[in-house]
């Protein structure tokens, strides 16, 4: 059995999924979102999120991280706020020595709902058919949980590919 946490990186909300995967069967264990104040400065709202991810990770103990990259499409301010946060989604399973994948949004979507395009509801519909037990009472937990079985899916052909 392998435990996988998904992170669907934000400044606002950084989501966070954790699952059990045995074979092919996927469990829920947990999820929910890591919320640093907007009321703060940008460094210790970073650091918030930094901490909050590094919690989840000591309390659920996952053997492997997998994180959506993220697609911009507004302003290069917005762009670079959202790299930052993403930079610490990414820095917190490196810190606990965890192997990390990075899926693209549109595959998440395509292997968990069958569509690359799938919007918001159609994800958090599919989440909860996959994990009937699963709690992902907001979009971004749902996301989280997508990316993990993502990774769940597509793990065993990154690792023939990286050996």
């Amino acid at each position: 059995m392998i435990r996988i946490i998904g992170i669907d990186p934000g400044l606002r909300n950084t989501g966070w999924g954790v699952i059990d995967c045995q074979g092919s069967r996927l469990s829920f264990v947990a999820c929910g979102c890591v919320q640093p104040s907007a009321s703060l400065e940008m460094g210790e709202r970073l650091r918030q999120l930094h901490h909050g991810l590094l919690q989840i990770i000591a309390e659920f103990e996952p053997q492997e991280a997998s994180i959506e990259e993220t697609f911009v499409n507004r302003d290069p301010q917005s762009a670079l706020k959202l790299g930052q946060a993403r930079g610490v989604a990414l820095m917190a399973p490196a810190t606990a020595n965890l192997i990390i994948a990075e899926y693209a949004a549109n595959l998440v979507k395509k292997t968990v709902v069958g569509s690359g395009h799938a919007d918001k509801i159609q994800v958090q519909t599919m989440v909860r058919i996959l994990l009937p037990t699963s709690n992902a009472a907001s979009a971004d937990a749902a996301d989280a949980l997508a990316v993990a079985i993502c990774h769940a899916q597509h793990r065993r052909a990154r690792l023939r590919a990286s050996a």
